[in-house]
This record gives structure tokens, C-alpha cells and sequence, in this order.
């Protein structure tokens, strides 16, 4: 799929209108060139402008190619016989056409492009005769990105895939991919994460500056701390972007911060009424502690007492058994190392202009990953929205006065879709509502058959790579409406790194090339049979030395008053 023609600086007439296609968004165009009627490439027709409120003018109508098919060759009994050149017969009858095999190709108008207002569809057909061009490189610069390369608020991730490397680059814009979210979608070993990389430093480049929190499943993006002390990513002002890596050992939720159904997940099963005790300990522990968030699990035992207490017939108080099987279930959280009744990883502590921070989870059991997320997520988004409404000063542990972005590792585990999950409604509530407070996610996932398709719709910016999964692919047709049917169709063709990037981020859907990163991946498979090769080389070198060895010579045997005791 990597482009075969020399760059394009200017446009070329490729083809002729037939007529119009099987909908009212299509036409239909006849070529000899197959060279350049790729699926995905872009056309355009010319055609004048029919708005009575301003002057006519020429637009040019740009296209991208959906469908093809030949409709006219050479006797197909010439290709039978490899041993005969179908040029040689062709020439020989009389036929010196250099193309002597026509296609009709058909085209999904796009519309042309605005300036301010982005592509605008006139619904005007093209004539029959009309005739149809390749899209130069410079045209489908100025119009494909929505920011240049180095621009403040770009991000530039590839270069358009049909055409030669570096001629088109695709720049995103960050404004609307960290505020609208973005979804990663891939099949394992596509290039999802290392996609994600890219995003990334693309975002703690000097012209972006941005406050990134990454929740790490697998350990897989610690490798971004070489941007510090990277020449790409130093300005002249003194800037270069503070990686923050926090291991397991790092992590610390302070228990206050959970509500009752984080609790219920951390705790072992638990019955009816030992749950209705404990949702009345935490009305009651609001009650008593109300302006004093910093409760601890001892604070939620004595409110777990106070809730199974009764009273006989004559008055006596009396503690149910149910109270002491939830305290010992309670033992249990507070032996866990990452949850704490005083320390805590605030906002403020995990974001900051100008800073990635990675939280590595790699050894956290996955309950407990989910109230870790759950519990930072609802932080974060309560703490933009109160920063916004100024309902919190400077000094405040939450105060967050610049919008934040956050990205996802495996986001099925966190938003299942058919199944109850700590973080899925905070997440719903954050799509949804985020954008007016400041607060962008993005999702990585290598099913998103298996994300919650609540979720996935709200993601206005999607990046689709190799996908071979059925069921994913059927998922994608309704939870990603921006993609079109035509490029969906590509997903098993992609190999690794090549991407179809489409929704707010673009001005239309584009096949992209990611380009190459400027730190080291930290998610590469193994080489197995490598290691293995490796492993056993080195054991069989210090076998071969043993076997070597000179054999000593043995001592005079040791006695004892005459007697050998060997």
C-alpha cells in the first residue's frame, strides 16, 4: 500500500466522469490508470459555485476513492499462458494503447474545503465528460490536517500512506483530540501502544506543553523518560518536559476518597445484610466526620459497630456478628499497601503543564487497579470542575487551573461491556461532561468488542488500526461513525504501524503511516527463539569449561593414628 508514483506538485488529470454512483454522494468515473486509483486516494472535479450571496467561483470538489473495478481487457485467454507477453499479442493485433485495461472507479464525495468552516459538500453532481484529478501534495496538505508541523496545538503523528513518505503529513489537532477523547483500537501487535507514544510525545513537544497522567497496565511506557535530556523536546526558553514514573511501591490512595462501592470491591463477598450495615457505616461516618475527609479504616470499624448495634426488650445495647465479619474483612484493606488513611496521590501531584506522568500497575491485582483508577479519575474531573467554578483556592491539594489529559492502557478491563466494572460510570460521566471542565481521555484497547459501546461512541477522535476479529470489526461499524464504510474495509489489510485516523481531530478520514518515535518502545514481544538461544549458549559454554577443567590431584589420604578415614 506504500505509493509507487514521484511526489505530486501539481494536480494530474487521472480520468473521465461517467455518471453519477448507486447514492447521491457518489459518482462514477472511467480510467486506463490503475497506477493511481487506489482505494483511499483522493480526486477531486471542478465545478462552479451556485451560491447566490457571493461571487461565483471555481471549487474543486474533493473525493476519495471507495470502489473499483475492471471493466474492460485484453481476451483472457492472452493471460493463460505465462509464457507469452500480453504487450507482445496486444501490439501484434493492433492494440498500442498503453493502457489496455480500463476501470471504473467509483468516488464518495467529500466536499470542498473552507477555510473556516472545514469541508462543505455543495451537492453538485459532476457533469459526464467532467473530468477527474489526483489531488496534489500540496493541495491535500493545506486541507487534509487541521495545524501544520511545529504549529502551537499540532501534533504530527505520519504521513498520508498513499503517498511517498514525509510528502503529506498528517498534524492533528490537540484541542480537539484532548478534549473531544480519542479511542486506540488494534489488534495485539499492531502498533496500538507504540501509537500511543507517539501521541504522547507529540504532546510534551515546546509547542504543546501538556499535562498527561498514563495508567500502565504493563509497564510499557517508562522508556518516555528519555525525553528528558532529548534535544527534540528542549526550547530556548529552558523548557524540557518532567517525566514522572510511579511504580506499584509509588502508589497511595488515601481510603477516605473511596465511596461505598469501591469498598464493596476491595472487600471479600460479602451478604445482604453485611452490605446494608456497611452502607449505613457510611452514612454514619459522614455524619460524625463531616468537614474531616481524612478518615482511615479504624473510623469505618467504629461506624460499622455503630450500625449493627440494637437494642433488647429491656434496653440493653447489643452488637451483632455481623459487625465483627465485616472488621475482619476490613483487616484486610487496611493491610493493603496502596490504600492509606493520610497519604495520597493528589492532582496536584500527578499533574503539571509540561509533564508526563506514568502509573505503573504492572503488580496491582486487577480489583484493585479498577478503585485505583475510579478513585483518581473522580478526583481529577471534581477537581477541574471546582478549579472552573472557583469553588477552591491555589493552596487546595485539588486545585487544577489548566486542563489535564489522560490515557487508558487495556480500557476493556476498566470499561467492560456486559460487565459491572469501578470505573465505567466515572468514565461515562467524564466523556460526556469533560469537555466543558478541561478533562480529555483517551482509550487504548486491543477489543473493542469488549469495551462498553457507551463509552466508545463518546470518543470523537478515533484511531483504527489492524483489526481481524469479526465481532471487533461489527463493533467499530456502529461506535465509530466517522471512519465510513469504505476505510473500515481496510482494517485486515493494514500491517503494523499504518493507522486510519478520523473524527475532530481531522478535517476527514485519512490512512496514515505513523512516523517513527523519538524515545524506545517500551512494549516490543519478545524474541523468543533468540533468548533461547542465547540462554542455552551460555549454559552449554559453562558446561564445556566444567567438563574442561584439569582434574586435581588427589591428596594423600588423611589418617588418623594409622587408620585412613577416607
Amino acid at each position: 500500500m506504500t505509493s509507487t508514483h514521484p511526489a505530486l506538485s501539481v494536480s494530474t488529470a487521472i480520468g473521465t466522469v461517467k455518471g453519477p454512483g448507486e447514492n447521491g454522494n457518489q459518482y462514477v468515473f472511467i480510467t486506463g490508470n490503475n497506477r493511481h486509483v487506489k482505494i483511499g486516494e483522493f480526486v477531486y472535479y471542478e465545478a462552479r459555485s451556485t451560491d447566490q450571496s457571493t461571487q461565483p467561483e471555481t471549487l474543486q470538489i474533493l473525493g476519495k476513492i471507495s470502489a473499483r473495478c475492471l471493466i474492460d481487457h485484453l481476451p483472457d485467454r492472452i493471460f493463460a499462458d505465462t509464457e507469452i507477453s500480453p504487450e507482445a499479442i496486444a501490439a501484434l493485433v493492433g492494440f498500442v494503447h498503453p493502457n489496455p485495461e480500463i476501470y471504473e472507479v467509483t468516488v464518495d464525495v467529500i466536499g470542498y474545503f473552507h477555510p473556516a468552516l472545514g469541508f462543505m459538500n455543495p451537492r453538485i453532481t459532476p457533469d459526464p465528460g467532467a473530468k477527474v484529478c489526483l489531488a496534489s501534495d500540496e493541495m491535500l496538505m493545506r486541507i487534509l490536517s487541521k495545524k501544520q508541523v511545529g504549529q502551537i496545538g499540532g501534533a504530527y503523528v505520519g504521513g498520508l500512506l498513499l503517498r511517498d513518505p514525509g510528502a503529506v503529513p498528517i498534524v492533528l489537532d490537540v484541542k480537539e483530540l484532548v478534549s473531544t477523547h480519542i479511542a486506540i483500537l488494534a489488534s495485539t501487535g499492531a502498533g496500538k501502544s507504540y501509537t500511543a507514544g507517539v501521541l504522547v510525545e507529540e504532546l510534551l513537544l515546546p509547542h504543546n506543553r501538556a499535562a498527561v497522567l498514563i495508567f500502565d497496565p504493563h509497564g510499557e511506557y517508562g522508556t518516555l523518560s528519555q525525553m528528558r535530556g532529548h534535544p527534540a523536546f528542549k526550547a530556548a526558553d529552558g523548557y524540557m518536559p518532567q517525566v514522572k514514573v510511579l511504580t506499584p511501591e509509588d502508589v497511595r490512595i488515601r481510603v477516605s476518597s473511596l465511596d461505598y462501592y469501591d469498598i464493596l470491591t476491595l472487600l471479600p463477598q460479602m451478604s445482604d445484610r453485611q452490605q446494608s450495615i456497611l452502607n449505613k457505616a457510611f452514612t454514619i461516618l459522614k455524619r460524625h466526620k463531616f468537614g474531616d475527609y481524612r478518615w482511615g479504616v479504624n473510623d469505618l470499624i467504629a461506624a460499622v459497630f455503630e450500625a449493627d448495634r440494637t437494642q433488647d426488650d429491656e434496653g440493653n445495647e447489643k452488637v451483632g456478628t455481623s459487625a465483627q465479619a465485616i472488621e475482619w474483612k476490613l483487616d484486610r484493606l487496611a493491610r493493603s499497601q496502596y490504600f492509606h488513611s493520610l497519604e495520597h496521590l493528589a492532582p496536584r501531584d500527578l499533574f503539571e503543564p509540561g509533564q508526563v506522568t506514568v502509573l505503573q500497575m504492572n503488580e496491582i491485582s486487577q480489583e484493585e487497579q479498577q478503585v485505583i483508577c475510579a478513585a483518581i479519575l473522580r478526583q481529577a474531573n471534581q477537581a477541574r470542575m471546582n478549579t472552573q467554578k472557583e469553588l477552591i483556592t491555589p493552596d487546595d491539594e485539588n486545585y487544577l487551573p489548566y486542563p489535564v489529559f489522560i490515557l487508558i492502557e487495556e480500557a476493556h478491563r476498566f470499561a467492560p461491556a456486559h460487565e459491572p466494572a469501578r470505573c465505567k460510570m466515572i468514565l461515562r460521566t467524564i466523556l460526556s461532561e469533560g469537555r466543558k471542565f478541561g478533562l480529555g481521555v483517551g482509550l487504548i484497547t486491543q477489543r473493542p468488542g469488549k469495551l462498553d459501546s457507551d463509552v466508545l461512541s463518546q470518543c470523537m477522535s478515533q484511531f483504527i488500526m489492524r483489526i481481524v476479529n469479526p465481532v471487533d470489526q461489527d463493533s467499530l461499524k456502529y461506535g465509530v461513525e466517522a471512519a465510513g464504510r469504505d476505510l473500515l474495509k481496510e482494517l485486515p489489510a493494514l500491517t503494523k504501524g499504518q493507522v486510519i485516523i478520523a473524527g475532530a481531530c481531522v478535517n476527514t478520514p485519512v490512512l496514515c503511516q505513523v512516523r517513527k518515535r523519538l524515545t524506545d518502545h517500551g512494549g516490543e514481544t519478545l524474541n523468543a527463539p533468540e533468548l533461547w538461544q542465547k540462554h542455552f549458549q551460555a549454559h552449554h559454554v559453562q558446561a564445556r569449561k566444567i567438563d574442561q577443567a584439569p582434574v586435581m590431584s588427589r591428596s594423600k589420604p588423611k589418617t588418623v593414628r594409622g587408620v585412613s578415614i577416607e
